[in-house]
């Protein structure tokens, strides 16, 4: 959690994300071979499409895994007064 707390502040800080939501999950999945269980912390990054590119070298550059999942969504069908509000919290 503090990993991912760190990375959060240090992303809405630098103006690379508006917000970041963590939620603590429970994790099954295959790395080099063997079947692995983990709790683990989801973070979303809401950002835009002109901060995505540094946001995710930032989040890799912090990350202590060495493959950490980083998947980017569209927010289509978003309000304006939030696409606003996303845009103000990035400048």
């Amino acid at each position: 959690m503090e990993e991912a707390k760190e990375a959060a502040k240090g992303a809405v800080s630098g103006r690379l994300a508006a917000c970041v939501n963590i939620v603590q999950i429970a994790s099954i999945y295959t790395w080099k071979g063997k079947i692995e269980e983990a709790e683990e912390f989801l973070a979303i990054y809401k950002t835009t499409n002109a901060k995505a590119a540094n946001l995710r070298k930032f989040i890799e550059s912090r990350h202590s895994y060495e493959v950490p999942e980083i998947i980017t969504l569209d927010a289509n069908g978003v309000s304006k007064k939030y696409m606003d509000w996303l845009v103000e919290g990035t400048k």
